[in-house]
């Protein structure tokens, strides 16, 4: 059987996943884990078996450069990481598939509508989601009820959210917040909901885990929570969303009831929690992009693990930080 090659694009500081998609590459036998970035001090850089240098994901060439990569490379399963590439990898997935290679994406509806976070509610809510009351700085009501939570309509990471107490506050941030969104506050418990759909929107596994400590977004302490309410509120979304591959839902429990205020149809920052529990996804996508069946596990992991994270460095010389293996297509070309 020939070895599966994987490609994890803008993997940056992702190495806990390069690592996860190398042991289960193993595990089947062999095969590659090949990243691309457009930095060559990222950490997952040097964690790959292979790196290529590529533009950012916004330049007109970059799809043609990581099919460049993928042919050379003999690549069966691509990983896009990040918000921005994801619409353009759905719309090219097909183009993909056509040169044997599986993209881990949702369809481009799919990945549209979570890009948007005001859509996101609003498609959930309409579909009988829980989800969190979202509003357009023009929509609001005369007299909103506060507090509030001002945010981006596009972005990632927690930059620019804000809580909101008072009509001054409200008037200063949507002005001061890029193409803002006005939400309900959610006081509860904060959750990341991570789950694995089939090439078909069947999902494979779900597992809740509590946000205890957030910095900059991720999730710097947290454990692994079955309940069951959470789990279904997974198996609505994926009903009112269809995923292929990776999706991360964020939601507080309000009340006993757990409200979504946003999706993000990709791999989340706290996956290591979730494969270490035993929902191993990167084994099940690897299975996958081999064409072998996955039984869904939905509830099989460890309940109440904790994940406590610290930061680790990689130290290399001025002589190692080079473009060889950190290649340009240029060299790929060469090399097919």
């Amino acid at each position: 059987m020939t070895p599966l090659n994987v490609l994890i694009t803008a993997a940056s500081r992702r190495v806990a996943l390069v690592h996860a998609f190398r042991r289960a590459l193993v595990s089947f036998g062999g095969g590659s884990v090949i990243v691309t970035d457009v930095n060559p001090l990222s950490p997952a850089v040097y964690a790959a078996d292979r790196a290529y240098r590529v533009p950012l994901a916004s330049d007109p060439g970059y799809l043609d450069e990581v099919l460049a990569i993928c042919k050379s490379e003999r690549v069966g399963l691509v990983v896009p990481t990040i918000d921005d590439e994801l619409t353009s990898f759905a719309l090219a997935a097909a183009a993909f598939r056509e040169c044997g290679v599986m993209v881990a994406v949702s369809g481009a509806e799919t990945t549209s509508v979570c890009n948007d976070k005001y859509d996101t509610c609003r498609t959930l809510s309409a579909k009988g989601v829980a989800a969190a009351a979202s509003f357009l700085p023009r929509e609001l009501p005369a007299a909103p009820a506060f507090p509030l939570f001002v945010k981006p309509r596009f972005g990632r990471g927690s930059v620019g959210a804000y809580m909101i107490r008072t009509a001054a506050e409200l008037a200063f941030f949507v002005g001061y917040v890029s193409d803002p969104i006005v939400q309900e506050y959610l006081d509860g418990p904060e959750f990341t909901i991570d789950m694995l759909c089939d090439f078909s929107g069947r999902p494979l596994s779900i597992v809740p885990r509590e946000r205890v400590v957030i910095r900059a977004g991720v999730t710097d302490r947290g454990r692994t929570v079955k309940d069951a309410r959470l789990m279904d509120l997974a198996v609505s979304c994926a009903a009112a969303l269809p995923f292929a591959g990776p999706v991360n839902i964020q939601c507080r429990m309000v009340e006993g009831r757990p409200i979504v205020f946003e999706i993000n149809p990709r791999f989340s920052g706290g996956i290591p929690l979730t494969i270490e529990a035993g929902a191993d996804f990167p084994r099940m996508l690897a299975q996958l992009a081999l064409g072998r069946r996955v039984v869904p596990s939905i509830g099989r992991f460890r309940d109440h693990l904790w994940m406590t994270n610290y930061e680790a460095s990689v130290f290399r010389t001025d002589a190692d930080v080079r473009l060889e293996p950190f290649a340009s297509r240029v060299a790929v070309e060469e090399v097919a």
